[in-house]
């Protein structure tokens, strides 16, 4: 089911913003009522990925966002109302997605809604931001806690980015032995398939069961292709669903190498997601509810609100994070100093940064090893084909058949 973001208020007045799962706006909007809420809005969830994904289908890349926050800073720094900063932020914008959405922003603000809503109405912005930029607006500081953001974004950027350019040499190699295979497999195996149809001599059987499996490809090619695509898609709407997403979630954890590489790069997320909003003035309890709400692996996710609960009850943070047992003994330790010494903020972004830096020692040991892996089975694989077409050549030779 789809997930959504409820505000809603209880009896005693309490604002609370929960992600839950649901049919439909108008079921979650009933279960809360029924609960006694009074429900504000309900609206599905936006992405914190490389993307922010629009309600019409478009799609505003991550690094324009950050840039016209970096520009919406300067002009608040300057002096300048909100109200003009974002009049000459749209009018210079030329991505028309984000300038729409900047339009529909500035109409709000100036009917007199707060900025953090009228982001938050548009329903696509993460929920970090919109978190974020109401801290700024409660405590009279928005200046600083956008800058926050900004540099928040910006090293966020910076990393993903060096992750990415450490994958692309093996990917290209992925690529390469695939388009390889298909070659040899589909072009060059049937055309020695119809060559030594024209032997009456016994071959090999590598020689035979290769010749078969390139016959059978090049007969059944496009059905092959089109069962292919139809499982990717198949698998990609199941990873959009709760319980898909929480099985690959489990099997990406739980994978010998890239488990630990990705559940560390989470941590480094989690940590300085959290050092931003609680640097920002943001209370703790509001702070794990965002965090929650906004990282993509719900392993995690469901730990943070496992979490939560206890830190709601009056138990300290690490001991909370340390009973979900998902968080490393690394991290509670380091957070129960922030906590003891009363520098949490300044210590989650310890911890990042020691993540960060231990994913990307991690993730180019790993490289280090995947490149020639993928060196050696290429060569293995051309060494097998090539040995069982040649094979019967030289037997038919030496036995004067040809």
């Amino acid at each position: 089911m789809p997930e959504f973001l409820v505000k809603a208020a209880d009896e005693r007045g309490h604002v609370l913003e929960k992600v839950e799962s649901g049919a439909s706006e108008k079921d979650l909007r009933d279960r809360y009522a029924q609960q006694g809420y009074l429900v504000y809005s309900v609206r599905a969830r936006g992405l914190t990925g490389g993307r922010i994904r629009l309600t019409r289908g478009g799609k505003v890349k991550l690094e324009q966002f950050v840039i016209f926050n970096e520009q919406f800073l300067t002009l608040i720094h300057a002096g300048l109302p909100i109200l003009t900063g974002l009049e000459l932020l749209i009018r210079r914008q030329r991505d028309p997605s984000l300038k729409g959405l900047l339009q529909k922003v500035h109409e709000r603000v100036r009917s007199g809604e707060l900025l953090s809503q009228a982001f938050a109405e548009q329903g696509v912005f993460p929920k970090i931001y919109t978190t974020t930029l109401q801290a700024g607006e409660r405590s009279g500081n928005l200046e600083e806690v956008l800058s926050r953001y900004v540099s928040f974004q910006r090293l966020g950027l910076a990393f993903r980015k060096k992750l990415a350019a450490s994958l692309v040499y093996p990917a290209l190699l992925g690529i390469a032995l695939v388009c390889m295979l298909t070659f040899l497999m589909v072009y060059v195996v049937p055309r020695f398939a119809e060559l030594y149809s024209q032997f009456n001599a016994k071959l090999p059987a590598m020689t035979q069961l290769m010749l078969a499996i390139g016959v059978a490809l090049r007969s059944y090619f496009l059905l092959i292709a089109a069962v292919a695509v139809l499982a990717v898609l198949l698998l990609w709407y199941w990873s959009r669903t709760p319980d898909g997403a929480d099985v690959l979630d489990h099997i990406r954890l739980k994978s010998p190498v890239a488990g630990e590489i990705w559940l560390k790069y989470q941590i480094a997320v989690f940590a300085r997601m959290m050092a931003t909003l609680l640097g920002g003035g943001l209370p703790l309890v509001p702070a794990l509810e965002t965090a929650a709400g906004s990282l993509n692996t719900r392993v995690i996710s469901q730990g943070i609100r496992s979490a939560l609960e206890r830190v709601r009850e009056g138990f300290p943070l690490s001991r909370s994070l340390e009973e979900t047992g998902v968080f490393p003994d690394l991290a509670v330790e380091m957070v129960e100093v922030g906590e003891t010494t009363g520098a949490l903020p300044a210590m989650l972004a310890s911890v990042a940064e020691f993540y960060e830096q231990d994913v990307e020692n991690a993730l180019a040991a790993a490289m280090s090893l995947i490149e020639p892996i993928i060196l050696i089975i290429m060569g293995g694989v051309v060494a097998f084909v090539l040995i069982s077409l040649y094979l019967p050549i030289f037997s038919l030779g030496a036995s004067g058949s040809i």
